[in-house]
């Protein structure tokens, strides 16, 4: 997939505001601080297009970037940010579960986690939940390059261990730094797209 184009459409807080073009629809989720916005960047080869904070827990709205003119690659708030008050987090909480259950558009979730750790509580739930309503999912495990090769089919299995993988599913190792899993991800869109 060569991408030529990018443009972050809208940055949405309710249904209204979604895109109307009938595009396919790519969601991200994953913990704050996973690396949404590196993987975004990789993707779309730009260095610092989709902004990386320093204080994680920064996005509060679902922003459409759309890709190629073809396709839309939807980063949500992080999950799991420990300084987000109980309204906050309940607002994102019913906006996701809004998206994800009433979007027609929304063709496949990547799923981000960190290769380093086991999943928390926070990523198997959202895991189960996107199983409960038959959505499929591709885990991405993002900051590859931070464990040693050797260590990778261990690590690989350990987080399979925790999220039991329905099928259909697939499992992706990342690195924004070496690219890792970036044509994989490109080969996952154009077969859905």
């Amino acid at each position: 997939m060569k991408i030529t184009s990018v443009d972050l459409k809208i940055s949405a807080v309710r249904r209204s505001q979604y895109p109307t073009d009938n595009k396919s629809e790519f969601l991200l989720v994953g913990r704050s601080n996973v690396g949404k916005s590196s993987f975004i960047n990789t993707l779309i080869n730009r260095k610092s297009y989709a902004r990386i904070s320093s204080n994680p827990g920064k996005t509060q709205t679902i922003n459409f970037y759309l890709v190629n003119d073809k396709f839309y690659l939807v980063d949500a708030p992080g999950y799991g940010f420990a300084n987000l008050n109980k309204a906050k987090k309940k607002k994102f909480g019913l906006m996701m579960e809004d998206y994800i259950i009433n979007r027609d558009n929304l063709k496949q979730v990547f799923m981000l986690i960190d290769f380093r750790h086991k999943p928390s509580q926070e990523d198997i739930m959202m895991y189960e939940f996107l199983k409960y309503y038959k959505i499929p999912v591709t885990i991405v495990a993002t900051k590859s390059d931070k464990i040693g090769i050797t260590k990778h089919q261990t690590q690989r299995n350990m987080i399979l261990s925790y999220l039991e993988l329905g099928v259909g599913d697939d499992f992706v190792v990342f690195s924004n730094v070496n690219k890792e899993g970036k044509s994989e991800i490109y080969e996952k869109i154009e077969r859905i797209i």
